[in-house]
């Protein structure tokens, strides 16, 4: 498909409801709307990005959190659509639609990004600042690194930004903790 067909198709602004239509309709693409209506299509994860997110998920479960509290690319409304990688939900609250087929935020307290190449930007400033800005309680960053190096941050609510939660950890050292969340 050519840019100029996109193009032609493309609605001069991008609601939930129409970004919701293009990932349904596409498989092989992840689409995501910032607040401003600035759309994004990443390609899907690679294998090591989906290991991590599996191994993050695993840890969840096993340490007693259940798998309506622990959910995968759940799209979430933060005045656009975001898919975290990984959502971590309080118990009896899990993701409820709000718009469109995204969830509110009422009830998440972890969201989790692994970047990936081409989202660094996105998962390091961008996703930070409207996480916070929605109140999403705690936010960690998986970096790709030989380490895997978790960053964990904390909202502070009187400053509306997140606040680093402690040094930065391996995620097999994470793995090996209780989470608390």
């Amino acid at each position: 498909m050519s840019a100029a067909t996109v193009g032609a198709e493309m609605p001069a602004q991008v609601t939930l409801d129409d970004l919701a239509a293009m990932a349904a309709a596409d498989e092989n693409h992840r689409y995501e709307l910032s607040p401003e209506g600035v759309l994004s299509v990443m390609p899907p994860a690679d294998p090591d990005h989906a290991l991590l997110v599996t191994r993050i998920f695993a840890w969840f479960l096993t340490n007693g959190y259940g798998p309506e509290q622990v959910v995968v690319d759940c799209g979430i409304d933060v005045g656009g659509g975001r898919v975290p990688d990984l959502s971590v939900w309080a118990e009896g609250r899990p993701p409820r639609r709000a718009r469109s087929s995204y969830a509110g935020t009422d009830g998440l307290l972890l969201a989790v990004e692994v970047v990936s190449r081409g989202s660094e930007i996105a998962d390091r400033v961008t996703k930070k600042v409207e996480y916070a800005k929605v109140g999403i309680p705690h936010y960690w960053i998986v970096e790709r690194d030989a380490g895997n190096t978790v960053h964990r941050l904390d909202l502070d609510v009187e400053a509306a930004e997140y606040a680093t939660a402690g040094d930065p950890q391996p995620l097999a050292w994470l793995l090996t903790t209780i989470p608390d969340v």
